[in-house]
């Protein structure tokens, strides 16, 4: 079986991430990429009703994902990346998580933020991953090493 590394990253800095945990565990790389790309104006966090905003206080929005992962079946293990939204993950990771039978799969969360930590996030993801062996995920700094990501990976 293989490993998927599949992230959201809204100003690029989960990228960077992902791309050097790919790279790390030799895992394929998919971008979670919304339908309606989200503007600077959607992401102002201190506007209340930006579209970002807007999603994160409502638990039961669902933004669209453009594409989906062809033969999700292939990937026994999932890490899943995205910045921290409101100490959760985004609403697009629930959507991304629901659209696939994920019974039997270890899923590991992975987060960048500028400061917060992974917060409530696998409380609110567990509902998206029905079935499948939710772990508990950690944030990374911008600049982690490929071989502090490495380390990190090899514990599942």
């Amino acid at each position: 079986m293989k490993t998927l590394v599949a992230y959201f990253s809204a100003s690029g800095t989960t990228k960077m991430v992902a791309n050097r945990l790919a790279g790390a565990i030799g895992a394929d790389l998919f971008e979670i990429e919304p339908k309606i790309p989200y503007s600077n104006k959607d992401l102002d966090w201190t506007d209340e009703n930006s579209r970002s905003s807007l999603e994160m206080k409502n638990g039961a929005s669902r933004p669209e994902v453009a594409k989906k992962v062809a033969n999700m079946e292939q990937y026994d293990k999932i890490f899943v990346g995205f910045p921290i939204w409101w100490y959760v993950a985004p609403t697009i990771i629930n959507s991304f998580l629901e659209q696939y039978d994920l019974s039997g799969k270890t899923i590991v969360p992975f987060a960048t933020s500028g400061g917060s930590g992974m917060g409530e996030t696998n409380k609110h993801l567990a509902p998206s991953c029905k079935g499948a062996n939710l772990k508990e995920g950690k944030r990374f700094a911008t600049y982690v090493s490929e071989g502090d990501l490495k380390t990190w990976a090899s514990q599942f």
